[in-house]
């Protein structure tokens, strides 16, 4: 067995680390991707809310060393997307109905404090950008099933995907980058919650027209129409995702009850 040959077979947490000794500017690169990949893997559920992080399994999983390992934890601690006590370890952040009330509320400000500048301040690239960014998203919208079963996951994460882009066009032009930077943490935090009524079910809503309506008078330059159906919108999402929490945790609870005998 060559030297390279038994590298690749002993793992990719040691070929990491061996790279990041010799480049510098590897481990940061790594830290990135890694970071990345965790975070969506928190948001889209894939890692549970409230589960252990081991380490040892993650640096095999996301075959990334351990230095850069940390890093990404670190950073997804300030995002509040991931929890650590001591030296015992890090957890996924677990979800609460009254964390859901407390990012609802604040990111209606913020949104919509970022969606009134916006439409003052953008110019016609603003439009155009907002514009494609909702005809992709229609474009999406129209082909989703009018069920109320779970969303395939490809579909869902395209959806997720034209929908991320089309609220972040909306505030682009904010002119305000710490207003931004915040408005990014709360959508990620909302988001996180609202895969959980995604993936459980759909209620009969026209989620499309109120993305039509939020649209049009953001086009209008109607900002106080714009920003009133946006709080709606988002009251709305937030609503769907308390009742299906809700639904789960009465599902776990009839679950865990022991059988009468």
């Amino acid at each position: 067995m060559t030297g390279l040959s038994h590298r690749r077979e002993t793992g990719m947490a040691d070929r990491a680390d061996d790279t990041t000794a010799d480049r510098p500017d590897a481990g940061k690169t790594m830290a990135d991707t890694t970071y990345r990949r965790l975070r969506h893997d928190i948001v889209a559920g894939k890692l549970p809310a409230g589960a252990k992080l081991k380490l040892e399994g993650l640096t095999a999983d996301y075959a990334v060393g351990m230095s850069p390992l940390r890093e990404a934890l670190t950073r997804l601690m300030g995002d509040l997307l991931v929890v650590s006590e001591g030296q015992r370890g890090f957890w996924v952040a677990p979800l609460s109905l009254d964390e859901l009330d407390d990012i609802s509320r604040v990111r209606a400000l913020i949104e919509t404090e970022a969606l009134n500048a916006a439409i003052r301040n953008g110019d016609a690239a603003w439009e155009a950008a907002l514009t494609r960014a909702f005809d992709d998203l229609s474009a999406v919208e129209a082909t989703l099933p009018q069920t109320a079963e779970p969303l395939e996951p490809a579909v869902l994460e395209r959806w997720e995907q034209c929908n991320r882009a089309f609220h972040t066009a909306l505030v682009a032009a904010s002119g305000s980058p710490l207003l931004i930077k915040l408005r990014d943490l709360l959508y990620q935090q909302s988001e996180r919650y609202r895969r959980v009524s995604l993936n459980v079910s759909r209620r009969r809503r026209n989620v499309h027209d109120e993305h039509v309506a939020i649209y049009e008078a953001a086009i209008a330059r109607n900002a106080l129409r714009a920003c009133r159906m946006t709080e709606l919108h988002l009251a709305r999402t937030a609503e769907e995702v308390r009742r299906a929490m809700q639904e789960l945790s009465e599902g776990q609870a009839a679950t865990a009850e022991p059988r009468r005998h």
